[in-house]
């Protein structure tokens, strides 16, 4: 009988592979790169928006709302209104040309003063400044991302790879170079997303510590004990509290991640063997979490009014005073000056599930995950010759379009993690959902309000993440066999190149630079984008 040859082994992995695993084969070098490349991501997108910030020196779509208020808040404690047409004024220098009299604003205060914060440094007569902490806020949300990749999927090129998108997409990238208050309500909801990944591990952590110990002692904790000691379910709560006080959809990502928290504990003390594990996580656990995360939130959020509070001008501020308003019986109790603001909070609801005025740009929100209708913030043209175009004609527009193919690849991610999450029941791909769910399906149940994409900026990060774990499926494992590694590797490069080129491409009409209409019609890919 002849001898059976031996098997041969299959090849696993790439060259690639190996070369990498030589670059990062001491200790300094994977401290270089674990921290290297989310800077560097950071850095890209620091010159994305900051980069010839100033322009245009005028007043933006919305920024008419948000930059001049934000002005009046720093000298008045409160918003204020101003002359008819001041914009070209304001974008001209004449800043100190607000009234005394009381502007009836419908969002909270806390967006409007951190936009203030680069005019309270170096004043508001050059556009660079009003847009500054806004631009600075888009960029730190890039470097967050990358964290948050990390730590969701373990890799450090996955979470370079989450950077990079948001650093060079178009959504991203517009919603940090103008002064409004969507890309703080990003900021601040995506913060608190990385304060309840940290807790999810670390109270995980720490109720096996305390189930061990209490059968150490021979008791068995029926219901398991409650975990009171969660500073990062703390942070959360000042986290989606600030986000509220931007907007009140960040309430939104409130409600969300509270009922997360307790579905998150009902699982782990499952899984740790409490018998009476659901009970437990709602009756015990649940009431503590509540605690630790919603009151700290409404004091930041009635925090943020500190300024509306103190001073004396504020729209509806003395409105309990006046004869007949005053709250009687249970609620006399009640300062006056809460009461005021409790009624002013009933008018601005009031306007806004009241909004239908029709605007050119306004968008259906069952297209958001679709960039069909993009917001056309900013439009000049000029027609002899100086703008320097390299024709006579040239037009200058800021449209808020994503990068196509992130955004369109990002929206097919999205609905296959909800395929997954049924079929696998991965805990990265619920958290993900979560943080999409808070900021997209509320708004579906606002479909005939005035409304527009670039309220996606609040959910991006989530579309983002679900694109990113796509990616890692695509790209595998370095022990993957060799046709399986080598083809996955080169879709991702391939698909990241093709990125790269269209951001390029799409910058211009990002960042206001001026280009001639033929190049300007170019990037209107479907014809609801023009």
């Amino acid at each position: 009988m002849g001898v059976e040859p031996d098997p041969v082994e299959e090849r696993r992995g790439t060259r690639l592979d190996d070369w990498w695993a030589r670059v990062l084969s001491t200790s300094r070098r994977r401290t270089l790169w674990y921290w290297g490349g989310p800077i560097l991501v950071a850095l890209i997108a620091a010159v994305l928006r900051f980069w010839n910030l100033g322009h245009p020196q005028a007043i933006v779509f919305d920024e008419t709302y948000y930059v001049k208020d934000a002005w009046t808040l720093l000298h008045n404690g409160y918003e204020s209104t101003w002359p008819k047409d001041a914009d070209a004024d304001f974008a001209a220098g004449d800043t100190d040309i607000f009234n005394d009299a009381a502007s009836y604003v419908v969002h909270p205060p806390l967006g409007k003063w951190m936009i203030s914060l680069g005019m309270a440094a170096f004043g508001a007569g050059d556009a660079f400044w009003w847009r500054a902490s806004t631009a600075l806020a888009g960029t730190i949300a890039v470097f967050l991302i990358t964290v948050i990749a990390r730590r969701l999927f373990a890799s450090t090129i996955l979470a370079v790879i989450a950077g990079l998108l948001f650093a060079v997409d178009g959504n991203a990238i517009v919603m940090s170079r103008v002064a409004l208050l969507d890309n703080w309500v990003m900021f601040f909801a995506l913060l608190g997303f990385w304060f309840v990944l940290l807790d999810r591990a670390r109270s995980a952590r720490l109720l096996e510590e305390r189930l061990e110990t209490a059968r150490d002692w021979g008791l068995e904790p029926h219901y398991g004990p409650a975990l009171w000691a969660r500073p990062w379910v703390v942070a959360a709560g000042v986290a989606f509290g600030a986000a509220t006080a931007v907007k009140w959809s960040g309430l939104w990502f409130l409600a969300a991640f509270g009922i997360y928290l307790v579905v998150v504990d009902a699982v782990a003390r499952r899984r740790a063997g409490v018998p009476f594990w659901l009970s437990a996580s709602i009756l015990k656990q649940g009431p503590v979490t509540f605690l630790l995360l919603v009151p700290v939130a409404a004091v930041v959020y009635l925090a943020s009014w500190t300024g509306w509070l103190v001073t004396d001008g504020g729209y509806y501020r003395h409105w309990a005073e006046e004869a007949g308003n005053a709250a009687t019986g249970t609620f006399s109790w009640v300062p006056l000056a809460l009461q005021s603001l409790w009624h002013y909070h009933e008018a601005a609801y009031g306007y806004h599930v009241g909004v239908h005025s029709p605007h050119p740009w306004q968008s259906n929100p069952l297209t958001w995950l679709f960039m069909i209708r993009p917001t056309n913030m900013y439009y000049s043209s000029s027609e002899d010759g100086s703008a320097g175009c390299g024709a006579d004609t040239c037009w200058s527009s800021i449209i808020e379009i994503g990068n196509p193919l992130i955004w369109w690849a990002a929206a097919a991610a999205s609905f296959y993690l909800v395929y997954r999450l049924v079929r696998y029941r991965e805990w990265q791909v619920g958290l993900i959902l979560v943080g999409l769910a808070a900021g997209y399906l509320p708004w579906l149940g606002y479909l005939n309000r005035t409304v527009f994409q670039f309220y996606s900026i609040a959910f991006e990060p989530y579309m983002l993440l679900a694109l990113v774990f796509v990616i890692g499926l695509v790209l595998g494992r370095r022990d993957d066999p060799h046709w399986r590694r080598e083809r996955g590797i080169a879709v991702v490069v391939i698909f990241l190149a093709f990125v790269l080129a269209v951001s390029a491409f799409f910058f211009p009409i990002w960042s206001g630079m001026p280009v001639t209409p033929t190049f300007r019609q170019l990037h209107f890919w479907l014809p609801s984008w023009g």
